[in-house]
């Protein structure tokens, strides 16, 4: 729905950055996009991370600024006041804090203070450089008092150095003889972000008094120190600074202390084209790692170390880890400078915000700014985790490790929560429960689940079981636990295990019963409990044995484990022939879109929750998630008909959301709606998509561009059988694209093409995958090349009207029961019932009844109907096929090419025996293997999937416009046998069958 959201993007804007395979480029410098510029420059390691905040600080007015320095994990505490509290509600907030500011340089040159307010930036430019992992920034620069300078920073935070950052700071008199000065400083006194909307729970809340309090300072050699100390949590925090400095003449230095400020001054005389270059060493070290009194002598060897080395040895150790990260992490894109960018800028986005100690975790947010307060939500196991694994696995491992280490919190909260196992939370730093807003946080206990799956897909990947025997099993059987326990046997639904007042991914329908989403992630996550400790018992009975010891775990609990999985409710309306997303979600009023101005986009800032509550709106994908993840527990026509009715509802008010519309888009075989939204996805950063950069990243929606492509485009899968599975079609914007998997060792390259599909694989043993349902064996680095043209394999036929002509049959036993009922009826009547279903024609028939009919009655006229029908049909011979269809199966046969059926008629078999063409049918789908008839693609799917043949390779014949629609639903190639006036849509149009030939079907695919 294009008046949502903006979601019209699908062409790329004027480009706030040039399109660049692998930098990102600040031309100019622009006060009003200072903050967000921040953002997007941001450095950092996965423990450190730095905003792009200038070394001689902020002086504007207009763009604001927040001057950032993170650790990952590193935290403070305050209470959380409600108005009106309530037992069980989180008591204390942790956030992320911003610590000591490290990065100050400032540069005076006889007196005058360097500053983009002051003089004249002749030439200012910054560029982030993803294959050095450096922030390079150039500027040339004129004093008021016309002093010309040349200024080149590079920064980095180093990523084999979990502690370490640098700059290296050169200057260049152009243009005069002078004394300069370079002051480095630590600034001692954060102060958290400014700003932002009271209203927005995006943004952090702002803290009242300060969290780090100084404690002590000293020098060292040629740097200095400072110890810090949270308000609250207690935690110690050393900063340092270390320098080496390079000047053509005499350089003096001293300490300086301005207050909560201290560093080293430098200051010494610079001719005419001389440079002076000070190298800056900071690192930080915090109580959490490390005992209290360790962390100024290792902080002292971290830098010592750094300057032994130097500047341009730490740039190098950069370029190898790179290296390695890009040979599994790319993703090329061959015609699209634009995506090419995005998808390099957010995968070194996730890099550089991802913990990989095994304590740490990844922030929605990362290291790049304050929203979200730094908490860790389930983004990580849904989005990031599946980059990871299949990319870096062993940071995935570690992102897995954060959940072991913090099950015991998950255990107390559960307890809180007066349920068995464990709960884990929904936002988080420390693994206690973060959020104050129960309805969207407490409430998502999918979280639970959404763990459990990845665990389950890096295992899979991975194949790494003594994970899952020394931790993951641990965690899988505290959480299933915790369901069993919250869920119940209904009596009400006929004692199906049903699981109430919930919240699903989708934040605007809070507190419901029997969430889709959530049930079916629970009933797969316990049947993957019931495997994994059967694994354990055979494979790892020490660990088994421990978990009997120590968690009390017994075999009656996975029996009910399995009966609850098997009795799991979830809950589908027959009507629509749709999963409902809870139990009352269809039921709600439809959201008004028409009616909503683009201004009151995201809904909940204008919005009450109430008010979002009671309709049908959805602020991300739920159900459609759903089916992505468990996408061999639907059809096809599951997927298509889901997808169409959640669709239109979804604002896509939130960044996760996009991505997941994009993949099953791209399944569904909507390439052009997967292409819009993927673009949305991709550039959610770099294009400032929800304007909230200035705030921090978008790491949920980073992955998803991953997702997008490799799961997407790439049709990447894999379910409880380990084999790979890929379905790749390529975008026809691109002219190719190119990523990698890791998987057991192995990686494996992709190359998908418009017409053939190339699989080499790089490392490893050699092992089969799965293309378009086709297995594939790949030995080691040998080319594989799969064809994806389409190409015609099977046909698939209607049959009235198509193959026979039993259309009077049914006119004239509709006719006799009309008149036995004294309902008027006439052949204008019996045009309508044309390709539907016989219940559907019963109904239309009975819209001139003057009395109401109960189910049981129509249920007996409907009977009575066919019973006559099959007399009259009983009077089929061979003859009675149509023009030219018996010279056409037997053509088709030759051929090699499969011949289905999809007739909207029950008797399809009787009267394929009376043609005597049986034996020409490989596949009969009729309406008692399907939920919907036509104009839904189920029946030609489920022929297709009866064939054994991609939808693409089939084309469906038909003689009415509800079949032509169905035909083209389901993404074959349509023949209609009529006029033009009704069957327009079709691919060919002929007017009647005898025109039908082989030759002309498989011109269709040419």
């Amino acid at each position: 729905m294009k008046t949502k959201n903006n979601m019209e993007q699908g062409t790329h804007s004027e480009a706030l950055y040039p399109y660049e395979a692998w930098h990102i480029r600040e031309e100019e410098y622009s006060e009003k996009n200072h903050q967000r510029n921040e953002s997007v420059f941001a450095l950092g390691n996965g423990y450190i991370g730095m905003r792009g905040n200038f070394e001689e600080g902020y002086h504007g007015t207009e763009g604001g600024s927040v001057t950032g320095t993170y650790l990952n994990g590193f935290y403070d505490s305050e209470p959380i006041h409600y108005p009106e509290g309530a037992y069980g509600y989180p008591a204390r907030n942790h956030a992320m804090l911003n610590v000591p500011d490290a990065k100050i340089v400032r540069l005076e040159i006889e007196g005058y203070p360097f500053s983009l307010q002051s003089g004249t930036a002749h030439i200012h430019s910054r560029v982030l450089d993803m294959k050095g992992g450096q922030l390079h920034r150039q500027v040339e620069w004129e004093s008021p008092a016309g002093h010309r300078v040349m200024i080149r920073i590079r920064r980095l935070v180093a990523l084999q150095r979990k502690h370490l950052a640098a700059i290296c700071y050169e200057v260049t008199a152009l243009n005069f003889d002078g004394e300069l000065r370079l002051i480095s400083l630590i600034n001692g006194e954060v102060a958290g972000a400014e700003g932002g909307s009271p209203g927005d729970p995006r943004v952090g809340a702002r803290r009242l008094e300060p969290s780090l309090l100084l404690e002590q300072s000293g020098r060292e050699a040629a740097g200095c120190w400072m110890k810090h100390r949270t308000r609250n949590t207690g935690f110690s925090l050393v900063t340092g600074i270390r320098h080496s400095m390079d000047a053509p003449g005499e350089v003096e230095n001293r300490v300086v202390a301005d207050g909560p400020r201290k560093g080293i001054q430098y200051v010494f005389p610079l001719e005419t084209g001389g440079t002076a270059r000070l190298t800056k060493y900071i690192a930080y070290h915090t109580s959490k790692d490390y005992p209290e009194e360790e962390l100024v002598p290792r902080n002292i060897k971290v830098l010592t170390d750094a300057e032994q080395a130097g500047f341009e040895a730490l740039a190098a150790e950069q370029r190898v880890f790179l290296d390695r990260f890009w040979s599994r992490g790319d993703v090329e894109i061959e015609g699209d400078p634009a995506l090419q960018q995005g998808m390099r800028f957010n995968a070194y986005g996730l890099l550089q915000s991802v913990g990989r100690d095994g304590v740490t975790n990844i922030g929605a947010k990362g290291l790049t700014g304050e929203g979200y307060e730094g908490h860790y939500f389930w983004d990580t196991e849904m989005y990031m985790l599946p980059f990871f694994t299949f990319t870096q696995p062993e940071i995935a491992r570690a992102l897995l490790e954060f959940r072991y280490v913090t099950l015991d919190k998950a255990r107390e909260r559960a307890a809180e929560m007066s349920q068995k196992g464990a709960l884990y939370p929904w936002r988080t730093i420390a693994g206690e429960e973060n959020s104050a807003y129960f309805p969207a946080g407490t409430a998502q206990a999918h979280v639970n689940a959404d763990i459990a799956y990845g665990i389950r897909q890096y295992v899979l990947a991975t194949g790494d079981l003594d994970f899952l025997a020394e931790k993951g099993a641990e965690i899988l059987f505290e959480t299933s636990r915790f369901w069993v326990d919250l869920g119940h046997f209904n009596p009400a639904r006929g004692g199906a295990f049903c699981i109430d007042a919930v919240t699903g991914p989708d934040e605007y329908t809070a507190i419901v019963n029997n969430n889709a989403y959530t049930n079916l992630l629970v009933r797969e996550q316990l049947n993957y409990a019931c495997e994994t400790a059967d694994l354990l018992r055979k494979s790892y009975p020490e660990h088994y044995a421990r978990l009997q010891r120590e968690i009390g775990l017994t075999d009656t609990e996975m029996t009910e484990w399995k009966r609850a999985a098997n009795l799991m409710f979830v809950p589908f309306d027959e009507e629509l022939g749709i999963y409902a997303q809870d139990d009352t979600f269809l039921s709600k009023k439809k959201w008004d879109f028409a009616g909503t101005p683009a201004d009151k986009y995201p809904l909940l800032l204008h919005y009450h929750p109430l008010v979002i509550y009671r309709h049908q709106v959805l602020k991300q994908a739920d159900f459609v998630m759903a089916m992505f993840l468990l996408g061999d527990r639907f059809t096809l026509a599951d997927k298509i008909r889901n997808y169409r009715y959640y669709e239109p509802l979804t604002t896509h008010d939130s960044s996760l959301s996009p991505c997941i519309h994009s993949i099953v888009s791209a399944e569904i075989g909507d390439l052009e709606e997967a292409y819009k939204y993927f673009n949305r996805t991709v550039r959610m950063d770099l294009d400032d998509v929800n304007r909230n950069v200035k705030d921090g990243l978008h790491t949920a929606a980073m992955a998803g561009s991953w997702m997008s492509v490799v799961n997407g485009f790439g049709g990447l899968r894999l379910y409880g059988d380990g084999i790979l599975s890929f379905s790749p079609v390529l975008p026809p914007q691109w002219k190719n694209c190119r990523f990698k998997v890791a998987n057991r060792g192995r990686l494996l390259e992709v190359c998908i093409g418009h017409d053939e599909v190339a699989y080499t694989l790089l490392e490893g043993d050699a092992f089969t995958i799965r293309h378009k349902g086709e297995l594939v064996h790949l030995p080691p680095g040998k080319k594989i090349v799969m064809s994806l043209a389409a190409r015609l394999e099977a046909v698939i036929f209607d049959l009235d009207g198509v193959v026979t002509d039993t259309a009077e049959y049914h006119y004239l036993a509709w006719k006799e029961l009309a008149d036995e009922l004294g309902i008027p009826f006439d052949r204008n009547v019996n045009e309508r019932l044309k390709g539907v279903s016989r219940s559907e024609s019963l109904d239309i028939l009975l819209e001139k009844s003057s009395r109401s009919w109960t189910a049981a009655e129509k249920e007996d006229v409907a009977a009575r109907k066919n019973d006559r029908y099959r007399e009259l049909i009983g009077q089929l011979t061979p003859g009675d096929l149509l023009p030219g269809i018996g010279e056409l199966l037997t053509a088709l046969r030759e051929r090699g090419i499969a011949v289905g059926l999809a007739s909207a008629s029950h008797n399809a078999p009787l009267i394929l025996e009376r043609l005597d063409a049986g034996s020409l049918f490989q596949a009969v789908a009729d309406p008692a293997g399907v939920r919907k008839g036509k104009p839904d693609p189920e029946i030609f799917l489920r022929a297709a999937e009866l064939l054994g043949v991609p939808p693409e390779n089939c084309v469906g014949v038909e003689d009415a416009a509800a079949g032509i629609a169905a035909i083209n639903a389901a993404g074959m190639k349509s023949v209609g046998i009529g006029s033009a006036d009704r069957l327009g849509e079709a691919d060919l149009l002929l007017a009647s069958t005898a025109e039908l030939s082989a030759e002309q079907l498989l011109a269709l695919f040419r």
